[in-house]
């Protein structure tokens, strides 16, 4: 077999797809524009080469690309997933953002386990409005008498959640007291990040629109970065994450001028 070269019109086809599995693994994505622009061959070709790495196991397609398939923070697993995993420490966090709510606030929920469960903890308030981008969200409080605000846009089946333009128009219009934020990776020195490129646009949005903007993740998320970022370390004025952080990671949040409050 000839020696795998740049110019991908040289290239036989399954030497184009070792090309490109061996640059995700190396980089741990790869978007479908510059794969283009590197191998001189179309989007579409590169789209179809993509989803049969997917097919094989070989790498996960996300919008405009693809990641490494191989534990990584730039995996987008599933609610079902990710529910059962520092469930305990969730429940701490969950408890802890809702000593922040007060009666009759506007408090906007992100979507994700651990917003799911501040999402049961806030059950116990009589009067407050909420807005969520989160379909399982919404049913957990349809019982309840809060007024619900559901933000619309297009259902992403791994997170349960809506993104794009719509949800993005909608949240351009609201305001809160309070967001509690979900991340997938925070880098302390870049900032929260998740693995969606829409999601983090809709996430951005949600920061705009709330007074206070609290990250609620666990540990093992810090000294992690997903593909999006959503926003810089000084966006975000709070964090509520487990006792397990880092000394390091405390400092430099802390030196960034963020309460964190560890439980």
């Amino acid at each position: 077999m000839k020696p795998i070269t740049t110019d991908g019109s040289d290239m036989l086809i399954d030497e184009r797809r070792q090309h490109m599995l061996v640059k995700i693994q190396r980089e741990g994505r790869v978007l479908v524009s510059e794969l283009s622009e590197s191998l001189g061959i179309s989007r579409i070709t590169i789209r179809k080469d993509l989803d049969y790495l997917e097919s094989k196991g070989l790498v996960k397609r996300t919008h405009g690309g693809a990641l490494s398939a191989q534990g990584s923070a730039l995996l987008d697993p599933s609610l079902g997933e990710k529910e059962q995993k520092q469930l305990k420490e969730k429940q701490r966090i969950a408890a802890a953002a809702a000593s922040l709510v007060e009666e009759g606030m506007c408090v906007l929920l992100d979507s994700g386990t651990t917003t799911t469960a501040i999402a049961r903890e806030l059950r116990r308030f009589s009067h407050l409005t909420i807005i969520t981008n989160a379909v399982n969200i919404a049913s957990e409080l349809a019982g309840t008498d809060f007024e619900v605000i559901v933000t619309g846009g297009t259902l992403r089946k791994n997170s349960l959640s809506l993104a794009g333009p719509l949800a993005e128009d909608v949240l351009s219009s609201m305001h809160a007291d309070i967001l509690f934020l979900g991340v997938d990776g925070f880098d302390t020195t870049a900032g929260p990040s998740t693995p969606d490129l829409l999601e983090s646009r809709v996430n951005r949005a949600m920061v705009n629109a709330a007074r206070r903007v609290v990250a609620v993740c666990d540990s093992t998320k810090f000294s992690r970065r997903s593909l999006a970022l959503i926003v810089p370390p000084a966006a975000i004025h709070a964090i509520i994450t487990d006792d397990q952080l880092g000394d390091e990671d405390m400092e430099t949040l802390k030196s960034a001028g963020i309460e964190v409050i560890c439980v």
